[in-house]
């Protein structure tokens, strides 16, 4: 009985929770009706977020059974595919009509999504993390020198574009190129010991199921998620822009900063999962790694929705304050990683992270009325960004070889324990 109960609680009631909170969003794509710019934003919002949900329960459920670097990868990438839809569909648009404006909010949604996992998601991490155990940060292992060596290699690439002011299709192959070399190299590790205790949720109950069963019961939930998320992604885009002009807010703000928190919430919920459960480490590695699939497919795909949208080849540009926007989030990026070389992610870093993006949000929504003064800010910001990631490399600089040399020697280690089997 008690096994019984136990599985609606941690499974039934979620999943039902999540199909009931889908429902009228798509009622009203299926009718064509609307509940209003901000009812509409609400409800394809909310949509997206349960859709999320049930992508992340199947992905979070396979972990027993595939490499767990390789599935923490998966589980990244699947959880924010509301992320990628949404975007998608502003690149999309605008290669329909690039005069739109539909390019700036294809690239306000991206660096928006990508400076909230840092500037907010890493650090929530580490204080849930010293709230849970009093430990000062979040310890990595040599496995996490694969996150650390592919987040440097697109951050570096981040300024390529910069340098460029575009996005394009040979970005766009070498980006995902790099992402599937990332995807690869992490499932050469060895599947790590499973914890006696699994976080609770519909994904550790799935995992008990015969194997029939359990997937049948992923399959099902993608299937329909990812249906939900293709339903919502338009009339969610849409009403964002239609919000922002009914409250007179500046459209690109609350296309960057509102549309993200709705589709990264899932990965984040899921991670929070990982840090209560003792799992902190586990937590932060996908952080990264979603910042890493953000970083490099997301970024990369963005010219190949616009080429579909314009029917022809095409590439995405960065105007003046788009040009300072992927500046400062690459700035961050760059910060972020000097701040691992210690292999960790320590309680003072995380505060740094949190401040210095609670700070640049501030003075972006105070300055949004003068663009030349906002652009101002974003470039000063990205600059005390680079300014603190140059002093921690000098500082942490010797462990680079050893990060190197840990990429190397985990994947020997991997590889000899297979031939060994």
């Amino acid at each position: 009985m008690t096994r019984i109960h136990n599985a609606v609680r941690e499974f039934v009631v979620p999943v039902a929770v999540a199909v009931a909170a889908v429902v009228p969003a798509v009622y009203l794509r299926l009718t064509s009706g609307s509940a209003g710019p901000l009812g509409d934003a609400a409800l394809f919002g909310v949509a997206i977020l349960a859709s999320g949900f049930l992508l992340s329960w199947g992905a979070e459920a396979a972990e027993k059974y595939i490499a767990t670097g390789f599935v923490l990868a998966v589980v990244a990438l699947i959880t924010v595919l509301p992320e990628y839809a949404v975007d998608f569909y502003y690149a999309y648009r605008a290669g329909q009509d690039p005069a739109s404006g539909y390019v700036a909010y294809a690239a306000a949604n991206m660096t928006g999504a990508n400076r909230l996992l840092i500037g907010l998601a890493w650090p929530l991490l580490v204080g849930l993390h010293w709230w849970h155990s009093r430990q000062r940060g979040i310890a990595l292992q040599r496995e996490n020198a694969v996150e650390i060596v592919f987040l440097a290699l697109a951050s570096a690439y981040a300024f390529v574009i910069v340098l460029k002011d575009r996005i394009g299709v040979i970005d766009f192959m070498i980006l995902g190129s790099l992402f599937c070399i990332y995807l690869w190299r992490v499932s050469q590790a060895e599947n790590e010991e499973e914890e006696e205790d699994e976080e609770p949720g519909p994904g550790a109950v799935i995992a008990l199921w015969s194997p029939a069963r359990r997937w049948t019961a992923m399959a099902v939930m993608s299937v329909v998620a990812a249906g939900v998320i293709l339903l919502a992604a338009e009339p969610f885009a849409e009403s964002l822009v239609s919000t922002g002009r009914q409250l007179g807010m500046d459209e690109f703000l609350l296309i960057q900063w509102l549309a993200p928190l709705a589709s990264e919430a899932p990965a984040v919920t899921i991670t929070i999962l990982f840090v209560l459960d003792g799992r902190a480490r586990a937590g932060l590695t996908t952080m990264i790694s979603d910042k890493i699939n953000q970083w490099t497919l997301l970024v990369g795909m963005l010219p190949i929705a616009m080429s579909v949208g314009a029917g022809s080849l095409t590439s995405l540009p960065l105007d003046a304050r788009q040009h300072e926007e992927f500046f400062l989030t690459a700035a961050q990026s760059l910060f972020a990683l000097a701040l691992l070389l210690q292999w960790r992610l320590s309680l003072l870093g995380a505060a740094a992270l949190a401040v210095l993006f609670m700070t640049q949000l501030g003075l972006a929504f105070f300055y949004q009325a003068t663009p030349a003064r906002e652009i101002e800010v974003l470039t000063t910001m990205a600059w005390i960004y680079l300014a603190l990631a140059a002093l921690l490399l000098v500082r942490h600089g010797g462990q680079v070889p050893s990060i190197a040399r840990a990429v190397w020697s985990t994947r020997s280690d991997a590889t000899n324990a297979r031939a060994s089997d």
